[in-house]
């Protein structure tokens, strides 16, 4: 039988009573944009993360764009991220007509090189964007740290850690932004596109409403350039119902996390994702490293289980980024040629676990 990367549809049926009504509910009402269910929702997510005000917005690129925008960030300015993400961290920064500056990552984690991110601040820098990869948390103390001193806004990149931790807090709420993505793949992933944005200055989530909404500050009176960026009403109504079973379901996900661990340990030529000290892991993807990674890749392909890489090609080495410059990163590419994800999702049976951490032996 075939194993997907993740079953959103074995999700739903785990909630259809509830999203059905939910989205019944909405139907029903007449009211389509802007509704009760985006406002609940809004504070309901900012809330779960600790963070005094959310703003929904229509998909996770625009989260980042939005809350760059925010800050003030265009021509002639720097925002320093990471090159092993999906490329909307960059083109978010791009948008702005600000310029993208990529520093090296962490061997363990493959996140943003705190160290690396310092030798790169500059006159222009203006504001850092660090992903919290996979479902972990970045190193959120040294880079608040880092950013304090050098006068830089700290936004993340939470489209894949809804509901991890750094030392007991929720990420998303240290930096001035908090970025989310609810693409149908994520921990708490809709049925469509959506995104949000949290932060704790009432000014900002003012700036970001009137920037999603054209502009508008009321009655029609647009007194900057905005976007049609709202999140979709539907879509709320259905993340409310996923977000009360949040928890349950990146809990879920450190169970199969922990059954590929034990399965997999100790093998030669097979590195595990790193679970980093005080921080909690809600495992978007379980991310294994081998030199030997496409016979691992194709071992599972020949019996229909799906694996992926995230990333094959670092944002610095892409052509829309300048191609194959002089630029090098070797942590960020050494990576790229390492990485597999195998599938994870909270209904993946303890037999198709063994399934496939049987064929990763077999190929070592």
């Amino acid at each position: 039988m075939p194993i997907p990367m993740l079953d959103c549809a074995a999700e739903y049926r785990r909630l259809q009573a509830q999203i059905d009504a939910a989205v019944l509910d909405v139907l029903s009402s007449g009211h389509y944009i802007n509704g009760p269910n985006v406002h609940a929702f809004e504070q309901e997510a900012a809330g779960y993360c600790g963070s005094a005000h959310g703003v929904g917005v229509a998909s996770g690129t625009d989260a980042l764009h939005l809350a760059l925008r925010a800050l003030g960030i265009g021509p002639g300015d720097e925002v320093i991220t990471t090159p092993f993400t999906f490329i909307a961290t960059a083109e978010a920064i791009a948008y702005t007509g600000a310029t993208p500056v990529f520093a090296d990552i962490e061997p363990d984690g493959l996140m943003l090189d705190v160290d690396r991110v310092a030798e790169l601040v500059g006159p222009r820098t203006r504001a850092v964007i660090t992903v919290h990869l996979y479902g972990q948390a970045s190193d959120l103390d040294r880079l608040n740290a880092l950013c304090r001193a050098h006068d830089l806004a700290l936004v993340e990149d939470c489209a894949q850690s809804f509901g991890a931790e750094f030392a007991g807090r929720k990420t998303g709420a240290d930096g001035a932004f908090g970025c989310f993505s609810f693409y149908p793949s994520k921990n708490l992933g809709g049925m469509g596109d959506g995104g949000l944005v949290v932060t704790a200055n009432e000014q900002h989530a003012h700036l970001l409403q009137v920037l999603r909404n054209h502009g508008n500050d009321g009655g029609y009176r647009h007194r900057i350039i905005g976007y049609n960026s709202r999140l979709d009403e539907l879509q709320a109504a259905i993340l409310r119902v996923k977000l009360t079973h949040l928890d349950a379901f990146n809990e879920a996900r450190r169970r199969v996390a922990a059954q590929y661990r034990e399965q997999l340990q100790g093998l030669d030529g097979l590195d595990l994702p790193a679970e980093l000290p005080g921080r909690t892991h809600v495992y978007h993807q379980f991310t294994i490293q081998s030199g030997r990674r496409n016979r691992i890749r194709d071992a599972l392909r020949a019996e229909d289980i799906a694996c992926a890489v995230y990333y094959p090609v670092p944002l610095h080495r892409q052509e829309a980024f300048g191609g194959l410059g002089s630029t090098s990163l070797p942590v960020a590419e050494r990576a790229a040629e390492r990485v597999l994800s195998l599938p994870i999702f909270p209904e993946l049976s303890d037999e198709n676990i063994a399934r496939i951490c049987a064929l990763v032996r077999k190929a070592l």
